[in-house]
């Protein structure tokens, strides 16, 4: 049987998204670590970035509406919930997309590998808002007289919670982005695009996608992936199962978040 060139290429196209996506984004490790909260380049009065996320069983799909675009298991979910019952509320909110917030950062002592995202959740989000709340701070992200945040991150294993917990603080003294002003302008515009790290699929993906796990009667659960851990995949229009698109987009799905199982 002859080499089949086009899959080949596709699979190692797949793998260069693994590696670029781990590339662009960081996750803390146990201990202390210290970051540099970096003007966003899209906009540089607020650096939060906010994605939404659908976790349907073992899978996790990006909602376009954190691109202000629209979303049919968002659109089901508002269906669901127009009794406007408490019933009817916890009936939703499975399909409701999570938030999870980004922030691009520069991480001291890895300065190397330049600006990446680091991803968290609501605590997270609250303390860090607080922080740069805070006028006795100032404004953290200026790459002149901001200041470095401390990141502590302790695993479940040896938290005193069923969870892990993660804690920040500002350091006390204010201090430049970097002493090399090359340095510094390089990390302000050369950053990873937050959309290429993460595309949303289309409506009429997401539409077979709804209809396909409603139709498997599997009660919605919470997230079991972080959305950092969701493989890159070719588009539907790769994935041929014979000549029935449903099927290719099924398929293709299955291939894109099919078996994850690793928690964060």
């Amino acid at each position: 049987m002859p080499l089949d060139f086009a899959a080949l290429r596709a699979k190692l196209n797949n793998f260069k998204g693994i590696n670029d996506r781990q590339k662009a984004l960081w996750k803390p490790p146990e201990g202390k670590s210290i970051i540099r909260i970096v003007p966003w380049k899209e906009n540089t009065s607020l650096p939060f970035i906010e994605l939404y996320f659908h976790y349907l069983g073992n899978r996790t799909l990006l909602s376009p509406i954190s691109f202000n675009g629209k979303d049919p298991i968002d659109e089901f979910a508002e269906t669901l919930s127009e009794p406007h019952t408490k019933e009817a509320f916890l009936l939703a909110r499975p399909f409701r997309p999570k938030l999870r917030t980004y922030i691009p950062v520069i991480v001291r002592g890895e300065e190397d590998k330049g600006v990446r995202f680091y991803s968290f959740g609501k605590t997270v989000y609250e303390d860090l808002g607080a922080i740069m709340d805070d006028e006795d701070y100032g404004d953290i992200t200026d790459p002149e007289t901001g200041r470095d945040v401390v990141i502590e991150y302790i695993p479940k294993e040896k938290s005193d919670t069923t969870y892990p917990k993660t804690t920040v603080r500002a350091k006390p003294n204010a201090t430049p982005l970097s002493t090399n002003p090359e340095q510094v302008k390089q990390w302000l515009t050369e950053q990873p695009d937050i959309r290429e790290i993460y595309k949303a699929p289309s409506y009429e993906e997401l539409t077979v996608v709804l209809q396909r796990y409603i139709d498997s009667d599997v009660t919605p659960e919470g997230p079991k992936v972080d959305p950092e851990d969701v493989v890159p995949s070719p588009t539907a229009e790769k994935a041929k199962v014979g000549s029935d698109p449903v099927k290719a987009v099924i398929a293709e799905f299955d291939s894109l978040f099919g078996d994850k199982s690793d928690k964060e």
